[in-house]
């Protein structure tokens, strides 16, 4: 056989490899989902997806396996560009085998991990499997065991967002709780460890497979999921977003875009948006878009727990990420889910060299028997743990309230924040003029003739002795009072001036953080 004949053989099995399974294709169609080819057709750039192992075929024999070898063995794998920047890509191909995991399936995964973090690039799953190919039965669950290994020793080196695009139950659902983001898409795609029928064998509970594990019970209840969409499209074009705002690994910085928003620019909505009142409710989502360039920005967690709020967006071209109080939810007050969100979010952003600003806007932690009894002290130890480990830049604001411990926990001077503002509405201290006073002044009010309006002034006279704007600024625990309209251009220049920071962290193995 002549070479010419060698290269025409080889261009036919391609096209047996690129063109086959139609069938396959109609089926994910009616289904409302896309190939894997197609998927990955819309993460890359045109023309800049490299495949590799795509004529790796599995050697499992036994239970009819050894009767149907096809190419690539359900995964497409391998790197391109989003961008103009490389990332790396794996993804299920559902027309074969479901999707499922075996031996040379999960060989391929294990190839394309290591490529990315050899070469120091994101990493992209795009997950549509039935999990472990049962045929193939340990094998296949020591390929898992293979994936978790090098997704943990990817984590805080390189980006890694998973993508949920079909059921993926056991194994193929810890893979992605092990990554950075997780994306679903609604109806399409769950995630459970074990499916409904054997919740249904072993408890009784009935239940369907979005029930269990849709992408809004995992957006909103268990908080497994970052984002959730409505469909493919939508959802790809926002992880290549949320690619744009993050370094290709841990030696780099965020990539910087051109600021068209000016840096000098006057928030003077600011001043009617927030009210002095500090009972009174407002969106702090709009405090946010005021601020940074252009009012764009991307959420994570938006609907999960939602007294805090976790972004990333830029101020003066440079990303940023930003942890804010929801007073318009439950106050804006820090309790269990609220307080693993903002961790888990600070501790990202210092893995990937992304400075956080901090809108503290809180009332204390939530008090109840529920939250002391579900670990409130173990959980609110964990964002106190993620700000003091952090050595990005970080700034702290006051817009208002700042009350007990979760005015320490959100970031203040004393856990090592590098600058801390406040607007003249702030309110710094141990906790509300009310309860201090009827602490403080139990007794005189108690022998008052008339102890309503002996309250009322001891109130008055508390706030204005240790809660007036300038209290925590004359000891130096705020570095300046500003103006609310002042504040996008005193967080870019102190974020500017930051931008060089080196705060290195005591030699060990690693921290034990509380869990």
């Amino acid at each position: 056989m002549t070479m010419h004949e060698r290269v025409g053989e080889l261009t036919r099995i391609r096209e047996e490899v690129l063109t086959g399974g139609e069938q396959g294709a109609e089926a994910q169609h009616r289904r409302g989902k896309l190939t894997a080819r197609e998927r990955l057709d819309l993460l890359f750039d045109e023309g800049s997806f490299r495949e590799v192992e795509q004529l790796r075929r599995h050697r499992a024999t036994g239970f009819g396996l050894e009767a149907k070898r096809p190419y690539t063995d359900g995964v497409v794998t391998g790197w391109g560009t989003v961008e103009g920047r490389t990332v790396f890509a794996f993804a299920h191909d559902f027309r074969i085998f479901g999707g499922a995991l075996g031996e040379a399936h999960a060989a391929k995964i294990h190839k394309v991990m290591d490529l990315a973090l050899a070469a120091g690039a994101p990493l992209v799953s795009l997950n549509d499997g039935a999990g472990a190919r049962i045929q193939e039965g340990v094998s296949a669950l020591a390929g898992y065991g293979g994936i978790f290994q090098r997704n943990t020793r990817a984590s805080g080196v390189i980006p890694q967002i998973s993508v949920m695009l079909g059921p993926c139950a056991g194994g193929a659902a810890y893979s992605p709780a092990l990554t950075d983001f997780v994306f679903m898409v609604r109806d399409t795609s769950q995630m459970f460890i074990t499916g409904p029928d054997v919740v249904k064998a072993v408890t009784g509970e009935e239940i369907t497979q979005n029930g269990l594990g849709g992408a809004d019970v995992h957006a909103e209840v268990s908080g497994v999921a970052h984002f959730a969409y409505d469909d493919e499209e939508t959802c790809i074009a926002e992880v290549r977003y949320l690619l744009s705002m993050l370094p290709a690994n841990n030696k780099e910085m965020p990539p910087g875009a051109p600021a068209g928003d000016p840096v000098d620019r006057r928030c003077e909505r600011l001043l009617d948006l927030v009210p002095v009142d500090g009972s009174r409710p407002y969106d702090m989502r709009g405090v946010i878009g005021e601020i940074v360039d252009d009012g764009e920005y991307m959420e994570v967690h938006e609907r999960w727990a939602t007294s805090v709020i976790t972004v990333l967006a830029r101020l003066g071209g440079q990303v940023v990420g930003i942890v804010a109080n929801q007073p318009q939810s439950f106050a804006g007050v820090l309790d269990i889910r609220s307080s693993e969100k903002a961790a888990r979010f600070v501790q990202m952003c210092d893995s990937f060299n992304i400075p956080l600003v901090t809108l503290v806007d809180v009332p204390g932690f939530l008090p109840g028997v529920d939250q002391e009894h579900g670990g409130i002290i173990r959980h609110g130890a964990k964002l106190l743990y993620a700000y003091c480990n952090a050595t990005v830049p970080r700034v702290q604001v006051i817009l208002r309230k700042a009350y007990g411990g979760a005015y320490i926990v959100m970031d203040s001077r004393s856990i090592g924040a590098d600058l801390s503002l406040a607007w003249p509405s702030n309110e710094i201290a141990v906790m509300g003029a009310e309860g201090a006073a009827n602490v403080v002044f139990r007794r005189q009010i108690q022998a008052a003739d008339d102890p309503d309006a002996t309250r009322d002034q001891l109130v008055k006279e508390y706030r204005a002795e240790l809660m007036h704007p300038y209290y925590a600024a004359e000891r130096g625990l705020v570095d300046d009072v500003i103006d609310p309209a002042d504040t996008r251009s005193a967080l870019i220049g102190a974020l500017g001036m930051l931008r060089a920071k080196h705060a290195p962290l005591p030699s060990r193995k690693h921290g034990n953080p509380p869990m």
